[in-house]
């Protein structure tokens, strides 16, 4: 496997189980367009031989003796990190993800050895420390769950972050795999919900999935009527775009929230932060214990993500359409389809 190849299948072995481990049977996994990103280096670093996949759902097969909260049989889950330091200020609050040493990620990344490369979940099976391992709730459709553990956490943190609850307007930009959970944990957490987009052909869904208005964005006319409206932005497009235009749609003390990642630095104009007081905040996903949070709050309101289940022997073609934008709202591989052959 190299940058410029498709996926191919690729044998290897998982450590054996080790006192502390949760040993899950993988049942679906989510296809993130980070891992399109991380196969063909586009952000660079990558190693290969490389087996993506961080929105992992499964069953437990086997556990260390030292593990307490999983037994053989349990529904559980593993999202975009599988380790970190665990000593430093950041992970005792709970905020793993911004470990002062680096987290370990599922895939594509050292384990805290220095020598072992961890790989994710397009696979059968995986083998992780119980503390980074997430309950999930059997009122779940489980492929539907997967994409929770990337897309889901990703948009859920920062909304609770800013507080977002009833009273304040939320403008979620961008309708993908991030932006519709946007627009469901918004609209869950009783906030008013508007879809800023560059296709009026979202306006429909978006309203569907819980938003109550559209701004078409290349519109401008509408997007003048909403300048200084909103509380929060929720800004989930990787394409590469300016800032400026959403920012003075932002209110006084208004907050801009940055979950999507094009490849090239955006320009920022100061006076349009002077402007309102306007800020900028940037979030990456979400520790262990908010995770969790995030999935007994879907369990209980009954929100997962739209998705298109797909065997593994599509995803070349599933990278192919995910460029185009031709997913509602994410791919799910289904595992069984790869323990087939």
């Amino acid at each position: 496997m190299s940058a410029t190849t498709p996926l191919v299948p690729y044998a290897f072995t998982r450590r054996d189980v080790r006192p502390n481990d949760v040993h899950i049977d993988i049942l679906y996994c989510g296809v993130c367009h980070s891992d399109l990103h991380q196969a063909r280096n586009e952000w660079g670093g990558s190693m290969y031989p490389m087996v993506p996949g961080h929105e992992i759902v499964g069953r437990v097969v086997s556990v260390g003796h030292a593990v307490t909260r999983f037994t053989p049989g349990d529904l559980a889950a593993v999202g975009v990190m599988v380790d970190s330091c665990r000593t430093c200020p950041h992970c005792q609050m709970g905020l793993e993800q911004y470990c002062y040493q680096g987290m370990t990620g599922t895939y594509n990344a050292y384990e805290r050895d220095g020598k072992t490369i961890a790989q994710g979940g397009y696979s059968t099976a995986i083998v992780t420390d119980e503390k980074y391992v997430l309950r999930v709730s059997d009122k779940l459709d489980l492929a539907a769950t997967a994409p929770l553990l990337c897309a889901g956490i990703t948009t859920y943190s920062p909304l609770r972050y800013t507080q977002v609850g009833p009273g304040m307007r939320v403008g979620v930009i961008g309708l993908g795999g991030l932006g519709h959970m946007g627009v469901k944990f918004a609209a869950a957490f009783g906030a008013e919900v508007t879809l800023i987009s560059s296709s009026k052909s979202k306006a429909a869904d978006a309203r569907r999935l819980g938003a109550h208005q559209f701004v078409h964005s290349a519109d401008s006319a509408d997007m003048k009527k909403y300048r200084g409206y909103f509380n929060v932005l929720l800004n989930t497009v990787s394409a590469n775009h300016e800032y400026d235009p959403y920012l003075q749609l932002l209110g006084l003390n208004g907050t801009m929230i940055i979950v999507g990642l094009p490849s090239k630095n955006p320009e920022i104009s100061p006076f349009t932060l002077l402007g309102n007081r306007r800020s900028i905040l940037g979030s990456m996903i979400g520790g262990i214990a908010e995770t969790q949070e995030m999935l007994d709050f879907c369990a209980a309101k009954n929100i997962v993500s739209d998705v298109e289940v797909i065997p593994m022997q599509k995803i070349n073609e599933a990278y192919e359409r995910m460029l185009k934008g031709d997913v509602r709202y994410r791919f799910v591989i289904d595992l069984a389809s790869l323990k087939q052959g």
